[in-house]
């Protein structure tokens, strides 16, 4: 059991139904307009109890901002990865995420991946933060509506993805990358994204079949994974036009 904490984090769970919540804890004497109203409503949609609960209950979540709103839920869904690396449906777009650590970075650039409908993501299985309660909340609940499996091996992965016609970018500062705004971001598409500072490890940079880089115009030298992977995942959704599922 999972302890979900934050309105937002709480209210797309319940909306997306992929796992089971058991009950929702509301800190006594909190408004319930706005959206803890849509939570109640949620909730009551998927048959779970909501109940008013003392502020040392709420204080199980741990030293977080859990908004007045807890939910006891079963464990992150995790997809089938060999399904998102052999059937990604058409013209697809994928995140390649190489051990990024941060759990707000890791948040972030998820959310910014389900909102220009993203097909999938994939995780290394080690050295990578896992889709904890922090990492849901850093993400406003949007990881509850992706698909994000879990690989050995990112490399091979991206290998796989190779067999099935899909090309892998990779974002680097290197001279070699292309510029983002000169890149051929349509068509079936991996983007691999590196860690903090790190960058992409050197193995999965030499198998992507080409590498992007952002241009810095500003004083600042490079930008962080969340904002690098965010820009790139956004061009490339733009570069194909509409999502093929809705989105919002």
């Amino acid at each position: 059991m999972e302890l979900l904490y934050g309105r937002h984090a709480v209210l797309e769970a319940l909306r997306a139904g992929r796992r089971r919540v058991t009950r929702v804890l509301l800190v006594e004497g909190v408004k319930s307009g706005g959206t803890v109203a849509e939570i109640i409503a949620a909730a009551r949609v998927r048959g779970c109890p909501v109940l008013e609960a003392p502020r040392p209950t709420m204080e199980r979540a741990g030293p977080v901002n859990h908004q007045g709103v807890i939910a006891e839920a079963g464990p992150y869904p995790y997809a089938d990865a060999e399904a998102l690396i052999a059937g990604p449906g058409p013209e697809p777009l994928l995140l390649l995420l190489d051990h990024l650590q941060d759990v707000q970075n890791l948040g972030t650039l998820l959310r910014t991946a389900e909102a220009m409908a993203v097909t999938g993501v994939l995780l290394p299985d080690r050295r990578s933060a896992e889709i904890t309660p922090a990492v849901v909340n850093a993400s406003a609940g949007a990881v509850e509506h992706l698909k994000i499996g879990r690989v050995a091996n990112l490399v091979q992965a991206a290998d796989r993805l190779k067999t099935h016609e899909v090309w892998v970018a990779g974002l680097d500062a290197s001279p070699e990358a292309v510029p983002l705004a000169a890149a051929d971001l349509k068509g079936p598409l991996a983007l691999a994204v590196g860690a903090e500072g790190a960058g992409l490890s050197r193995l999965l940079r030499e198998h992507c079949d080409w590498l992007l880089a952002i241009p810095m115009y500003g004083m600042v030298g490079s930008l962080n994974a969340a904002v690098a992977g965010s820009i790139a995942v956004t061009a490339a959704r733009m570069a194909r036009g509409a999502p093929t599922r809705p989105v919002g």
